[in-house]
Order: C-alpha cells, then sequence, then structure tokens
C-alpha cells in the first residue's frame, strides 16, 4: 500500500516545540514505515522522517515567521493532487482545505480532524462535501457532527512506549503543559497549586494571540516561589518534566478533542486531574490514570489523592489503550475499510522501538539552541 501523509506546515515533523498535530503525524509516518509501508509526507522542509519527504515550505512556517499559512498549504495541496495517481491512500491532517479540493478522489482520501468542531463556520463545508471520509480523534469531538459528517472510524491518538518513559517515582510539583490561552485556564492550575500547597511549574508556549491574556492575567500570578513559568519546552525536555510531576493538571474550559498531553502523563506514569470536559472521560480513567473532577475544592482533594496513586498502574492503562501500534493498526484498518479490501492487518510486526525516534529526540535537543525564544 502507497500512503501519502499531508501535515499541516505550521510546525516541523515532528516539530521542536508545542504542535500536537505534527507530532501525531510523525508517529503516525514513522510507524507506517516500519511496518514495511511505502510512505510520503507532505510536510516542511525542516521535518524529519523515515518516510519520503516532500516539501511544502522550506521550513516550518511558525519558524519563518509566516502567520498566513493559506497560500503556502493550497501550494503544497497542488503538489499532492499532481501525485494524487502514485498513492493508493491520502491521509489529510489539515482538516478543511482538502473537502473542496479532493472530493472527486474520496474513494482514496481520509481526513483526520484534530481540532474543535463546534463551531458554526465549520457546518457548511460537511454540508456541501458529504462523500469525503472523516476521521474523529474522540467519540466527543464528533458530537456537533452527528448527521453531516461522513465518519469512517474514531481512533485515539497513540505514542511509542519510549517517547514519555516510566518514572516510577515521580516527584512532588504539579506540571501544566501546553498552550497559555483562557480556554486551558492556566488560572485554575494556579489556584489548584496555591490551595493545595504543592509546587506548580507552567511549560507552556504563549501565541501572539493569547499574549495579552498572558500578560494581564497570568503573568501578575506567578511569583517563582510556589508557581514557576519554564516557558516553552522541548521534546527531549518533556519526558523528565512530566515525569518528575506528581500530576499533570489539566483543567480545561472547552471541548478538547483529544488531549494529547494527558496520554504524554500517563506514558510517564503521572497521573492526570482533567475538568470533565470533551475527550476527558474517554482518555482518563477515573481512580486509575487520574481524577475527572468539575471544581476546584475537587482537584485539590485530587493533588492529594493521587500522590497515593499506583504509577505503574498509571502506565499500564497508557500500554493498554494509547500506544503507536495501536493507533496505526487502527488507521491500517481504516485504510483498507476506505479501499473496499477488509481489514486486514500485518501478521508480523517491525521491532518494537523505531531508531528514526530516537534520532527526532537526538536533534530536537541539537536545534533547540538556535530556535527563537
Amino acid at each position: 500500500m502507497r500512503i501519502a501523509l499531508v501535515a499541516p506546515l505550521f510546525e516541523a515533523v515532528p516539530p521542536r516545540y508545542y504542535g500536537g498535530t505534527e507530532r501525531v503525524v510523525s508517529i503516525l509516518a514513522e510507524e507506517l514505515v516500519r511496518f514495511g509501508y511505502q510512505v510520503t509526507l507532505f510536510a516542511s522542509g525542516d521535518s524529519i522522517t523515515g518516510a519520503e519527504l516532500v516539501a511544502g515550505a522550506p521550513r516550518s512556517l511558525r519558524l519563518a515567521g509566516i502567520h498566513d499559512h493559506l497560500g503556502t498549504t493550497l501550494h503544497m495541496l497542488r503538489s499532492v493532487r499532481r501525485r494524487a495517481d502514485d498513492f493508493d491512500i491520502i491521509h489529510f491532517h489539515i482538516d478543511l482545505l482538502p473537502q473542496a479540493l479532493f472530493w472527486d478522489l474520496a474513494a482514496k482520501c481520509l481526513t483526520t480532524l484534530h481540532g474543535r468542531l463546534d463551531l458554526p463556520e465549520c457546518l457548511p463545508l460537511y454540508t456541501t462535501y458529504p462523500e469525503m471520509p472523516l476521521v474523529s480523534i474522540s467519540n466527543a469531538q464528533r458530537r456537533p457532527l452527528p448527521v453531516h459528517a461522513n465518519w469512517l472510524a474514531t481512533i485515539p491518538h497513540g505514542l511509542p512506549a519510549h517517547i514519555c518513559p516510566y518514572h516510577p517515582t515521580g516527584g512532588d510539583y504539579l506540571a501544566f503543559l501546553g498552550r497559555i490561552s483562557p480556554e486551558k485556564r492556566p488560572d485554575r492550575a494556579i489556584e489548584i497549586a496555591r490551595r493545595a500547597g504543592v509546587p506548580l511549574k507552567i511549560a507552556a508556549k504563549v501565541d501572539d494571540v493569547d499574549r495579552d491574556y498572558y500578560e494581564d492575567r497570568i503573568k501578575p500570578l506567578i511569583d517563582n516561589k510556589l508557581v514557576e513559568y519554564v516557558g516553552e519546552i522541548t521534546e527531549h525536555e518533556k519526558s523528565d518534566f512530566l515525569g518528575s510531576a506528581r500530576a499533570l493538571l489539566f483543567p480545561i474550559d472547552w471541548p478538547e478533542p483529544f488531549g494529547l498531553v494527558m496520554i504524554e502523563a500517563m506514558s510517564a506514569g503521572t497521573p492526570v486531574i482533567a475538568w470533565r470536559q470533551g475527550s476527558v472521560p474517554e482518555v482518563v480513567t477515573d481512580g486509575v490514570s487520574g481524577r475527572i473532577v468539575q471544581s476546584i475544592e475537587a482537584a485539590v482533594a485530587a493533588v492529594h489523592e493521587v500522590a497515593g496513586f499506583s504509577r505503574a498502574l498509571v502506565r499500564a492503562e497508557f500500554e493498554r489503550r494509547f500506544t503507536a501500534t495501536r493507533m496505526t493498526k487502527n488507521y491500517l484498518a481504516a485504510y483498507h475499510a476506505l479501499l473496499g479490501a477488509g481489514q486486514t492487518e500485518p501478521t508480523k510486526l517491525p521491532p518494537a522501538t523505531p531508531r528514526i525516534l530516537d534520532s527526532m529526540l537526538v536533534s530536537s535537543a541539537r536545534i533547540s539552541a538556535d530556535a527563537p525564544a
């Protein structure tokens, strides 16, 4: 099977820093290569992959300072279209544009939707192009479009087991990892830490659109004694940051489509304290891999409760449900279903640790010094 993966150009694949979609595309690409499939990755030129790389832009648009992605993305999609006959499957990860440009190739195309779908501007496109097969990353994500979308499958994200290795002991601080934005509610995380009397470390990026929110609402709450803002961290730094924490705080205030950081924490053995929003009940097993809460008071109680959780059981829950191998086999089943060839899976899986992902971590550490702050 010849497979094309089409990634966003905003970040490299894998991203140097924050970038959940690009990280998932990277993992899927390397797993498919490891399984022995012929894979072509359309992504930015600074991507690192074992697949054939077709550069849609010389480097990731964020690092290049390009904020409007439409023109560059359409340029990349023209390249995909010209080579469409080279592929049995074209798998998009760029949300809306493929619907209008590849509808006549719907029999070989699918799009994984990585964002929220409860916005009214989404509905007309899925109504107009109902033939385009879609994959959701949680059942909660697809609820706003129960009729108009052509759902092929729900496939949760997965991670290679060694990306965030198991930390059996953890630590005594709380972790907040991701973006500083109103819907991520870092203010809740700070309040939880203060009430619980447990240090909080915030490792997060601040996008331009959220700069005022950070300066006005969050920065005044950071005192560097109990609450420390460490900034955006690399993939190489992430595993220790999560593994050395008592718990990950995920106090979101929006319909989270998936929340990759939750399974990253679980991979490290670190329990998750998360608000009951979006995909959270599908990811966190309450009482096993974390606590699902709906108030500050419940979250504070959970901070003390999860200190007694078995980190081995948290890791076991990750291994049972959210590995890269499981995710990739689910995508292969979707590909075969789309092609009408059944859901046959490879009978022999390749070795467990893909070398390319190890090299990615090394490269991420090496290039972090020249990345902008």
